[in-house]
């Protein structure tokens, strides 16, 4: 957990415009920044950034966030991975709860960064050679591949030599071209040549992160030869299980497109983009995974799996749908489309064209058939033993979605194929909370939405928490008595601001309040979208709302007491000493508003 602290002093030092306008191009408008919303596409800009409240807004679509929120979705990126990007780009260290002795933290990190740089020079080395290299040009240019997509996806040529490295590195026998994977050192076997290239004489694919860093290579062949595709090795840098070939070029075309299609290779992913198709992307020469399907889902919520239709593309089909259904809500639509077993991809295209392509894509198989379609595969239905083998399989996919309408669809489906109800089928799988015998929830008991003064107070204490100071519990205690439904919400909010320090501010306010009370998020949202406004002039309106919040907790209470008859010396003692309270605050409000 990183400690929120660091938070707040991270978004402290960093700069929301530096950090948007690496990624959005953004021109002065009055105060704040305007550019096109990355988020959705349009033609005027309505996307605004604000350097006083470090905040940016989207008045098309609504998205809005800090530094960190804009990192997570625009690149997709972990929370953790947002905050060690933006800290790493103002030399702060996020503190580690690994456990680790500060020295050999800081040993990770210098490996991790020597890894990074030996990648990166390996990548540059590998795209000088093509420029050369008449063999892969021409294959590349056979597979009707351009200059300029070539150069968008890094592509490169190593040659056929043992030691071409050497050229790049002037210590061949560094431990970083091992631990890379860009070299395989046999010294120890104690025979034949102890150190060469693992890379020789291949169409080089560079693989890149949601940074853009290289982390690893995929390597094809020219002519025959075994392997068709050379991967790198696991490192501390590239877990084939976690990362997508072609995810960092895809970012934006996969928004405008509204939706990510996931193949099977390098040479598809790039192929399609030259052909008009830039939103795919590849799994690395392994089954997708659940992590594959997180970081597709942080970019889009439809994503179309393409595999060839013979039996190799079934298996890596049921691999995804697996992968699939821990996130497969109502929200969400997940599909498979399968091409016909002589096609991938690329040669669909090049054969039928982009128009038959983009058919194939709207027809995509949805989750939910391909599911129904595969428990119940070479069943017979008619028989009591074959309807039980497709629910024994059913069983399994189904446990693993989470509790929604769309789990309901298929349960329903199922029951159907299977000649049994919904609810018998939930409570043969044990199904958590089951959907189709869940009673409905009674409503919620109605809370009044903040209005008025505790209103007007929590809105200026988002913009501006550092007036949270201000309050005195006198005034908490008059918002209670007027509001009360509202003076718990009230207290988060004094909490949240007074926690964050010395220095609270919008942006660092905003990052953590949503997560104290979600019922923040749109007071969040409608100050974000305003206009800045000064400190001193809100001081003065909280002020002014704290003393009506004051006046009229006294008025209600002096009322209480004039309707009881004051009949002791003690009431009617009470009731001077309130009479006098409401008089001087009266007379503060005359002073503070008198014009100067």
């Amino acid at each position: 957990m990183i400690p929120q602290t660091f938070i707040q002093d991270l978004l402290n030092r960093v700069d929301i415009v530096d950090v948007v306008g690496r990624y959005v191009q953004l021109k002065k408008g009055g105060a704040n920044y305007m550019g096109l919303c990355p988020f959705h596409n349009e033609k005027s800009p309505s996307f605004t950034v604000s350097p006083t409240k470090q905040f940016y807004h989207c008045f098309g679509c609504g998205a809005h966030g800090t530094a960190i929120g804009f990192l997570i979705e625009y690149s997709g990126l972990g929370f953790v991975d947002a905050v060690k990007d933006l800290a790493q780009s103002v030399g702060m260290t996020v503190p580690d709860n690994d456990r680790l002795p500060p020295q050999q933290r800081a040993e990770v990190t210098a490996k991790t960064l020597a890894l990074s740089e030996v990648m990166q020079k390996a990548s540059d080395y590998y795209r000088h050679e093509l420029r050369t290299a008449q063999n892969a040009i021409a294959y590349l240019k056979k597979r009707g591949l351009t200059g300029e997509i070539a150069a968008r996806f890094g592509l490169g040529y190593v040659p056929d030599a043992w030691d071409s490295l050497r050229k790049v590195f002037a210590n061949y026998d560094a431990p970083e071209l091992v631990e890379a994977g860009l070299i395989i050192d046999k010294s120890e076997e104690g025979q034949g040549r102890k150190r060469y290239d693992r890379f020789r004489d291949r169409i080089m694919f560079p693989i890149r992160n949601t940074k853009g860093q290289v982390i690893g290579f995929g390597g094809r062949v020219l002519d025959k030869g075994e392997p068709k595709y050379l991967n790198s090795p696991e490192t501390p840098l590239f877990q084939k299980g976690s990362e997508l070939y072609g995810l960092f070029e895809a970012r934006q075309a996969i928004r405008e497109a509204g939706y990510a299609l996931v193949t099977e290779g390098y040479m598809d992913v790039v192929a399609l983009a030259q052909l008009g198709f830039p939103q795919a992307v590849a799994t690395l020469g392994t089954a997708c995974t659940a992590t594959h399907v997180q970081k597709l889902l942080r970019q889009t919520d439809h994503v179309i799996f393409s595999f060839d239709g013979d039996a190799a593309g079934r298996r890596a089909a049921r691999r995804a749908l697996e992968a699939c259904l821990p996130y497969a809500t109502d929200n969400k639509t997940l599909k498979f489309l399968f091409l016909p077993t002589e096609h991938d991809p690329d040669s669909y295209v090049r054969e039928y064209g982009t128009e038959a392509f983009e058919q194939e894509v709207r027809d995509a198989m949805p989750l939910s058939q391909f599911l129904l379609k595969e428990v119940s595969a070479e069943q017979d239905l008619r028989s009591a033993e074959g309807r039980a083998h497709v629910q024994f399989e059913a069983k399994p996919l189904l446990q693993a979605m989470p509790p929604s309408g769309l789990r309901l669809q298929i349960v329903r489906g199922l029951a159907n194929l299977t000649q049994t109800t919904p609810a018998e089928i939930e409570a043969l799988f044990e199904l958590s909370q089951p959907v189709a015998r869940a009673k409905v929830a009674p409503p919620k008991a109605k809370r009044t939405a903040p209005m008025g003064l505790e209103r007007q107070m929590m809105r200026i204490l988002v913009a501006h928490p550092v007036l949270a100071a201000d309050l005195d519990e006198a005034a908490l205690e008059a918002a209670a008595r007027i509001a009360p439904d509202n003076a718990e919400m009230l207290r988060q909010l004094i909490d949240a601001c007074l926690a964050l320090g010395e220095r609270p501010t919008f942006a660092t306010l905003a990052q953590t309040l949503p997560g104290v009370n979600p019922d923040f998020e749109s007071m969040i949202a409608e100050i974000a979208a305003e206009t800045e406004t000064d400190q001193d002039v809100v001081r003065l309106e909280l002020a002014g709302a704290v003393r009506q919040t004051k006046l009229q907790m006294l008025t209600a209470e002096l009322d209480r007491l004039a309707s009881s008859g004051l009949g002791t010396e003690e009431l009617r003692n009470r009731y001077r000493e309130l009479a006098q309270q409401k008089e001087q605050l009266r007379k503060q409000a005359a002073v503070e508003t008198v014009p100067r």
